[in-house]
């Protein structure tokens, strides 16, 4: 026996059949938002492309919505449809998932739901991040090998350094680091040794042969030294300072 009076399902029915016309007006009235025309028609012309890139996706888009009040409005015509029948067949006002009467108030606001208010779906939004993101995550994702202690080949990040050294849109005032002044230091790991693997092997040099070990003394190895971070045998004079 149906928890509803017949004066109950008598007004849900009644609000029922008005939503199904009102929906069924909206898709005819708007022959079905427009979506049996092709998007070229919309704008008048025989093809669209000579049409500037942004004026098409702006048709796109257009489209895009439309087909999402479409679908929208097919789903809930359906979910009334299904409820029409449940009235006929005596099942109405019975929850899908718990087997419970949903209470008429919530009938009344929506005449058409097949589930009380604790078994709803999606009562609230999924927190959820893009999954491109973890092919993203870290900075070039799997193609950024600086993560492992093994790493000394050829990455996405030493990609997009040999694009980068050829310009950006940035200037050194947008710069991420502090105290950037030229162009040159903006770069990702703008000090990065390049064409070798340990700094030390940019003033390290042989003969020929191979033999006569020697230390150039330039740019590279003044920094190195001031950084501290190289062996103090390769400078007799600081060694002993220590």
């Amino acid at each position: 026996m149906s928890h509803l009076t017949p004066q109950q399902l008598s007004a849900l029915r009644t609000t029922l059949l008005q939503q199904r016309e009102e929906i069924k007006h909206r898709l005819s009235n708007n022959e079905q938002y427009g979506l049996q025309e092709a998007m070229r028609d919309n704008t008048g012309e025989l093809s669209e492309i000579d049409n500037h890139p942004g004026d098409a996706a702006t048709e796109l888009y257009h489209r895009s919505m439309d087909i999402s009040l479409l679908e929208r409005e097919e789903h809930e015509l359906d979910d009334i449809e299904a409820a029409l029948k449940a009235m006929d067949e005596g099942t109405y006002g019975i929850c899908a998932a718990s087997g419970e009467p949903i209470p008429y108030e919530r009938l009344s606001a929506l005449p058409a739901t097949r589930f009380t208010k604790e078994q709803a779906p999606r009562q609230s939004a999924p927190f959820t991040r893009p999954a491109e993101e973890e092919l993203l995550s870290p900075p070039f994702g799997r193609t950024s090998l600086d993560e492992r202690e093994e790493q000394n080949r050829f990455d996405g990040e030493d990609a997009w350094q040999i694009v980068e050294s050829w310009g950006n849109s940035d200037s050194p005032a947008m710069a991420e680091g502090n105290n950037i002044d030229s162009y040159n230091d903006m770069e990702i790991e703008a000090d990065e040794t390049e064409g070798f693997v340990e700094p030390w092997e940019n003033f390290v040099a042989t003969d020929i042969s191979g033999n006569h070990l020697m230390i150039i003394k330039g740019n590279s190895y003044r920094h190195y030294m001031d950084d501290e971070e190289g062996d103090y045998l390769l400078d007799p004079t600081r060694n002993k300072r220590r």
